[in-house]
This record gives structure tokens, sequence and C-alpha cells, in this order.
């Protein structure tokens, strides 16, 4: 299928991990596979989890604010707790928990009365599940795979089990949530610890486009998905096909009291505009308390990137990714007509901003965010041999508390000079 264009100019989705998890503040799903408490502890805070103050229209309206264009909501982590009252198992916070609704309904009506895009993530593997440590792939290349939640012990293998999970729970479920929510994008996760056939990945895939013709499906598909979703870092060489950075504005994905290292609006600002200089998105992860409150310094960072985006909107959507490394120190982006070149500046700019490599003339250089326009002369150069000269653009007056952004205006689309230079 074609990539859907909303999602290239979305630019800003908002992950959102929310479950059980987050009544005692520990590891989503992690935390009893990897043995920190027991299966039975982590399940014992369904009893706790109550979605008391759950507002998903505060929610659409923050996600709004922050300026982002979709949003993807962890409808069942690894752990299988569903979110929604699924008919294929009895574990989900409708029937186990004192929450005792579906909480996806109302998350996929509050953002689409605001024109955001409706994502859904949904974990392939379950390790709650009786059925599904069943089977093992032919290679286990990731050897912490072997546990007992994920799969049996060599020889005591179950595929009629395997099968029964293939169809009543994975297929089943997704088939509810595609009948119910009808979301615009599916983000899945855990797949690793099958191989394609065993998932029968390309069969899932063409059955999912089948029912929903215009939805997305994300890379964690073994090859089958529309997008790469790298994670925690932006890519040094952006991938050269669409792509989303999932990131944190802590440490961590779920609610946790412990998680003080919040990042700065600076820090959001710079991986932002890094992340859609490189033509990608970047999907920022909010961990919600188990009543469906976000902490209000996590508030206050959605909504300070969301000023800053505000502020120089017109670089960042509808935009394209900018230059190559090399022509100007910081990112940069692309007008849609490849006419307008936006250059951020991380550091307040001092007497002069460079930009090299660049052949066309420039028409006018503005400040966003503030209107001023800025002189500029070009320097050095070999015209005869067809070598450019540098670009220097005066300062502006007054710059950005986060990034400063110039927007160039030139004649005719885009053409750089990537050669070696000339002797």
């Amino acid at each position: 299928m074609a990539m859907q264009p909303w999602f290239t100019q979305a630019k800003l989705g908002i992950f959102v991990h929310w479950g059980v998890y987050a009544v005692d503040g520990v590891a989503e799903s992690w935390s009893f596979y990897a043995g920190e408490l027991s299966r039975e502890e982590y399940l014992a805070q369904l009893d706790r989890f109550t979605a008391a103050n759950y507002d998903p229209d505060a929610w659409a309206d923050l996600f709004t604010r922050a300026g982002a264009r979709y949003a993807v909501l962890t409808t069942k982590h690894h752990d299988g707790v569903a979110l929604w009252d699924t008919d294929a198992t009895d574990l989900s916070v409708v029937k186990r928990s004192p929450a005792g609704r579906d909480l996806v309904g109302p998350y996929a009506d509050a953002l689409r009365r605001r024109g955001l895009h409706v994502g859904l993530y949904f974990a392939h593997n379950d390790w709650s599940h009786p059925d599904y440590p069943t089977v093992r792939p032919a290679h286990l290349h990731r050897p912490w795979v072997d546990n007992r939640f994920a799969m049996p012990a060599p020889g005591a293998e179950d595929p009629a089990a395997f099968e029964r999970y293939l169809a009543h729970v994975h297929r089943g479920q997704l088939r509810e949530l595609l009948d119910r929510y009808h979301p615009d994008l599916l983000w899945f996760d855990g797949s690793w610890e099958r191989d394609e056939q065993q998932w029968r990945m390309g069969e899932l895939a063409a059955s999912i486009r089948e029912h929903s013709p215009d939805i997305l499906l994300n890379g964690r598909m073994m090859g089958h998905g529309d997008y790469l979703t790298p994670e925690l870092g932006v890519p040094i060489n952006p991938p050269d096909m669409p792509w989303e950075l999932c990131y944190t504005l802590g440490d961590y994905w779920g609610h946790r009291p412990d998680d003080v290292n919040v990042k700065s609006v600076r820090e959001l600002v710079r991986v932002f505009a890094e992340t859609i200089g490189g033509g990608g998105n970047l999907l920022l992860n909010v961990g919600p308390r188990q009543d469906g409150t976000f902490v209000d310094e996590h508030v206050q960072r959605l909504e300070g990137l969301g000023e800053w985006i505000a502020r120089n909107a017109e670089a960042v959507y509808p935009t394209g990714a900018g230059l190559p490394y090399g022509h100007h120190y910081g990112p940069s982006t692309l007008s849609a007509d490849r006419s307008t070149l936006y250059l951020f500046c991380f550091d307040t700019p001092r007497e002069f901003v460079e930009l090299r490599g660049l052949y066309n003339k420039v028409r006018d250089i503005r400040v966003l965010g503030t209107g001023e326009h800025l002189g500029h002369r070009v320097v050095g150069g070999f015209p005869s041999r067809n070598v450019p000269g540098v670009v220097r653009i005066d300062a502006p007056v007054t710059g950005d508390p986060y990034a400063t952004v110039l927007a160039l205006d030139l004649e005719g689309e885009l053409a750089l000079y990537r050669g070696h230079g000339e002797g």
C-alpha cells in the first residue's frame, strides 16, 4: 500500500503506556518476566487499577496543545492485560479491575473529536496466556528469550496450543480492535519470540489491510510493516523510508514514581528538530498514573514543546527532510515546494550563521517567531568551477530560548553542491 500522507506530515505523536503496572510503579510486563516479582504479584495490581480520573478529552486536549497529530495507546502489553472488554480472554481491566469499563473506545472518540489520528499498540506476544508459551522458534537469536513465560522447555512443544493462541487470542483480539475502534494505525510489538513463519506475518498483514485498506502498520511486522521504529536514539543516518523515533519523557515507559530524570523542554525541542530534520516523526511517550492522570511535570514539558512548535509551525508542517550533514551546524527542514529552507540553531547565533554548498540565490531570510528580517552575504566560492561560496547570515537581534529557526526563501527549488572543491 502507499504510505498515508497524513503520517509523514504528522511530525509528532504521543505514545501512552498505561496499564496495571502503574499501580505499584513497576516495569511494564518485564518486571515479572525478569523475576523482579512473581506474575501473581504483578497481576494482583489489577485489584487496585481504578482509572478513576481518566478523562480522554483532557488527554486529547493536552496532545493537541503539544502539537501532536496522532497518539498511540497500549491496548495490551506483553502482560496480556487488555484495556478493552475482549471476548478472547478474561484478562482485562473491564472484567478484573475496579476500572470496570472499556478504556480504548473513549480514547479513540476523544482523539477523533479533535482531528487527531488514532493509533493502537498491540503486543503479539502474551506472557499470561497458557497457550502462548508452547512453541520455540527454529533459531534463538536472543538467548534471553528462552523464558518459560515465552516458550516451553525443549521437547515440551505443543503446536496445537499455539494455533489456538493465534486463532482465538492474537487474531481474535486484533479483529476486535479493528471492528470496534477503526484505528488509523496499529503499532505492534513483541514479535521477537517467534519466527516469521510461526507468526505468519505476511498473512496477518494482508488480512488486516483487506479489512482496513487505509490502515498503517508499524515496522515490527518482520518485513511487512509500512515504516521503521528506531527507539530512544535519533538515527545518525536517517532511513530512506518513513520512520518514527519512539522516545521517553523520562527514563521509563510506564508511570514510575522514581522516574525523576524528566527531559527539559530544550532537550525535547532538540530531539524533535533532529528527528523531523531527518524526515521522521517523534513518538513521544508519557505514562499516566493508574487513575488516568499525568504527572504535572510531564504536562508542562508537553505544553512547552507545543508552544515552541506553535511559534515555528511553518518549519514543522508541511515540510520534508532538510540538508545532509555538513551544510549547516544543526538540523533543517524544507518546505513542500522545496523553495524555503528552515535552519534550526540550537545555540544563540553570534555574529553570523553559516550555510555551505547552496547554489540558489537567497531572496529573503526571516526569523520565525519574531518576523525579523536578516541580511546575508556570500563569501568565497569558485564560480568558474561551479563551486558556490558560503552564505553568511547576520545573527538575529532576538532568538528563541530553545532553538531559533531561520527561514530562507530561495530562488527556485533547493540545489546543493556535494563535491570536494576545486584546486
